[in-house]
């Protein structure tokens, strides 16, 4: 079933949507909540709910890309879940390390989520990634977005390790520069 067909399915409220978009993308999204959570019991449960969300907000949403946009549930529920279970605590997830890895590119000491230029960043980022190579670009998704470790990436990629993390590391740098120059403060 593709997505459109799966999207008529929310729509006309058939629950055999719920079924189709776990057949569909119950891996992709484990995979995210995964990185975060660091638990399989956890991210199982993430997903669920990250599915109940889906059929709770569509419609009156249509996404055009579902695949991101139940990346994008699973990975808001998983940290929201992340923050009511204090996980990390227990070591859980690649999301604290990226975290910290992104806040000397972004953070002022605000939660960036709360700021009136978080859409003017978010425009800022995605300008600053359409101007990097294929191989570093695709580095920084899988890090930053699909929240990866290193040795996924280097796996994904059949790069070493060393590379994943320099590229990252130039890359924060120039992604730094390149939003202080747009006029953020960094």
């Amino acid at each position: 079933m593709n997505d459109k067909e799966i999207i008529t399915l929310f729509w006309e409220r058939d629950e055999t949507a719920i079924q189709a978009v776990s057949d569909k993308f119950n891996t992709y999204c484990l995979r995210i909540a995964l990185n975060i959570l660091g638990s399989p019991e956890d991210a199982e449960e993430c997903v669920n709910e990250a599915i109940m969300r889906a059929w709770e907000s569509i419609p009156p949403n249509r996404p055009e890309n579902l695949a991101g946009y139940l990346g994008k549930l699973t990975r808001n529920t998983a940290i929201d879940q992340l923050r009511k279970s204090k996980s990390e605590k227990r070591g859980g997830g690649e999301y604290v390390l990226i975290l910290d890895e992104l806040s000397e590119c972004v953070s002022d000491g605000k939660d960036i989520g709360e700021t009136a230029e978080y859409r003017e960043l978010v425009n800022a980022i995605n300008d600053f990634l359409k101007e990097l190579d294929t191989v570093k670009r695709n580095i920084c998704i899988l890090r930053y977005s699909r929240l990866e470790s290193v040795a996924s990436i280097a796996e994904k990629l059949n790069v070493k390790e060393s590379y994943v993390l320099t590229t990252l590391s130039r890359t924060r740098k120039k992604l730094r520069k390149y939003l202080k120059k747009r006029g953020f403060e960094v």
